[in-house]
Parts: C-alpha cells; sequence; structure tokens
C-alpha cells in the first residue's frame, strides 16, 4: 500500500464503515470487542497513527453545535418543513448569543447518520429536529445515549432520559382544537393525521382533541380518523379518502398546518365552504397559516422558545449541568377558517 495509511483503508480491510473504524479507534462501547481487536489489528499492520484532533466530542470542544434535520417530503426543493424553517432562525439567533456556531446539516437514514459528528469532532453536541417513523427513531436515539452523545431533540421523548426532550404540550394543543370547535357548535367531527405511537405528537394532538369531545358528550367512536403525513398532498387526499368512505362532518381537525391547507382545497374543490360548512383547525401556526384562504384558525407552538430551549439545554448537557424535561404551552389562534355553524 502506497502512502499514509488512513481509516477508509481500515474498514476496507476489515469489511465495516469508516465511522465505525473511528469508534473502535477510540474505544466506544458501541463497537464489540471482537470487531475492536480486528481493527487495532489492522491498525497495527498498516502503522496507522490516530489524528489525535479527530478524537471524540467530550475530550475537547470545538465551539459549534450540529443542527440535524429529518428530510421531509415538501411541494420544493428544500425538503424541510416550514415548521422547522422557523425554529431554525431562533437557534441560530440562540448559538450565536452564546458564541456559538451552527452546523446545519439533513439526517441521513444510514445506521452511522450521528457518527460524522461524534467522530470527526465537527461538534460539541447534536440537535434534532423531526424524526418520520418514530419507532425506527428510537433505535438510533438508543445508539446516542449508548455513545454518550450530547443531543437534544424535539418532540420525540428519549426512554429513561426525558430531560433530553423539548417538546409542545401537544395533549393541551388537542384539548385546545377540540373545546374551540365545539364552542362554535360543531358537533360532527373528522381528525387528519398518524395516531399511533408511530407518531406520538400526532397522537397526543388526537388524544387531546378527544378528550374534549368527551367532556362535551360527543364519544369518540364517532370521530372519523385517517392517517396522513405532514404535507398538503397528504391532506387533500385525506379528504378525497373519507369523502368517499361516506364519512360527513362539519369539524375537521388536521395533525399540522400543511395538512390543513390541503384539507380545505380540497373541500373547496367539492363545493364545500370553509368554515361555513366545515369548520377547519391546524396545529404549528407556520408563516403561510395567515395567508391561506381562509385564514387558518391553528394551534401555535412558540418556535421562538423551542429554538432558545433547545440550545440552552444542549449546552447544560455539555457542561455537565442538570436539565430537565421542557414542555411549551400552546395557544390557539383563531382566524377565518373557524366560524360558528350555520343553522
Amino acid at each position: 500500500m502506497k502512502g499514509k495509511a488512513t481509516s477508509f483503508d481500515i474498514a476496507y480491510l476489515a469489511g465495516v464503515s469508516q465511522s465505525t473504524v473511528s469508534r473502535a479507534l477510540r474505544d466506544s462501547p458501541a463497537v464489540n470487542q471482537e470487531t475492536k481487536d480486528k481493527i487495532f489489528a489492522i491498525a497495527k499492520q498498516l502503522n496507522y497513527k490516530v489524528d489525535k484532533n479527530a478524537s471524540n466530542l467530550r475530550k475537547q470542544t470545538t465551539g459549534t453545535l450540529a443542527l440535524l434535520l429529518f428530510e421531509d417530503p415538501t411541494v420544493d426543493d428544500s425538503q424541510i418543513n416550514p415548521f422547522f424553517l422557523a425554529m431554525l432562525g431562533s437557534i441560530t439567533r440562540a448559538c450565536s448569543q452564546r458564541g456559538h456556531d451552527l452546523l446545519v446539516s439533513f439526517q441521513q437514514l444510514s445506521n452511522d447518520w450521528h457518527a460524522d459528528y461524534e467522530d470527526s469532532k465537527k461538534a460539541d453536541g447534536i440537535i434534532l429536529l423531526g424524526y418520520g417513523d418514530y419507532k425506527d427513531y428510537e433505535e438510533k436515539l438508543n445508539t446516542l445515549l449508548a455513545q454518550q452523545t450530547h443531543f437534544v431533540c424535539w418532540g420525540a421523548e428519549v426512554q429513561g432520559h426525558p430531560e433530553f426532550t423539548i417538546r409542545s404540550n401537544n395533549l393541551q394543543g388537542g384539548k385546545l382544537a377540540g373545546q374551540h370547535l365545539v364552542q362554535q357548535g360543531r358537533r360532527r367531527f373528522a381528525f387528519i393525521g398518524n395516531a399511533s405511537d408511530n407518531s406520538p405528537e400526532f397522537l397526543a394532538r388526537y388524544q387531546g382533541m378527544v378528550h374534549a369531545l368527551e367532556q362535551a358528550g360527543i364519544t369518540e367512536d364517532t370521530v372519523a380518523q385517517l392517517d396522513a403525513i405532514s404535507t398538503e398532498q397528504a391532506g387533500f387526499d385525506a379528504i378525497n379518502q373519507l369523502h368517499a368512505q361516506g364519512k360527513s362532518f362539519d369539524a375537521l381537525f388536521c395533525a399540522s398546518d400543511l395538512i390543513a391547507i390541503g384539507a380545505i382545497r380540497a373541500l373547496q374543490k367539492k363545493g364545500l365552504r370553509v368554515p361555513e360548512d366545515v369548520a377547519v383547525v391546524g396545529f404549528d401556526d407556520i408563516p403561510v397559516a395567515s395567508f391561506s384562504s381562509p385564514a387558518l384558525t391553528t394551534i401555535q407552538q412558540n418556535t421562538s422558545l423551542a429554538g432558545e430551549m433547545l440550545v440552552v439545554n444542549l449546552l447544560k448537557l455539555i457542561n455537565h449541568q442538570p436539565v430537565e424535561l421542557t414542555e411549551i404551552q400552546p395557544k390557539i389562534i383563531v382566524r377565518q377558517s373557524c366560524g360558528a355553524a350555520e343553522r
């Protein structure tokens, strides 16, 4: 072999990823001993010298935090949910105010998506936004815990470490939506959004709405519910599916604003008036919500406070200071899409 050996050379000979080599060379508990022994033997054979500047985050600090965004399907090429774009601004400001740089990247879906930041010493800690299917994401969180990586995440519950989570009170947000729709005289309800353990935030919003309805004497079995991801197209398609199933409703609560905007478009295409025939409430209060037609009534999540707390709590973890679960209280923003039912 010509030239200086690299970790990629070791990875090739060992039949593992370069990230696994990096973790093994720093004696990470995430790599089993048999693989470590094999990697160390090859490294010795190649006279490989470990780059001390690429050692793990816990030995030195970089003054940089990494923000990893989950790629979402979008109508443009950004692949970023507009809700997270709003939070990105507050995270950037919070980092700047504390003298830290921010490294922004998409989360990779490979098993080693987290390793680039831990092993190459790009950042002192990681902020995670968005996660797709939580059942898949949960394994990645467990890997971060095993590696003792400094991280915080928005929304997703970290089993055994709730203090690593900053989230909105989704249950309360769902209650606010349900209560407002009931107050407008609505009695026939539908919910669009995945109400399962795979989407815990959407599930909590649905459960909050159901709780408010039951207090008003409306039972859950009368609610039409249809799974949907957080896109306008999913909301549009869901309305068509509900109508194909013969579902009739005068109140619609959507798990996100994007779903709600698509749903309104589908309702209008069918000749239904919003809010006269169907009152609609969304969730998030993304900027476009106030410019939809009609303007969307929605549950607002405080993105400014959320971004601030993600940075504050991560820096506390990095500095070995105690942190607690941060739950931000939502509020309802009433606009034209949810008015009183016609008599």
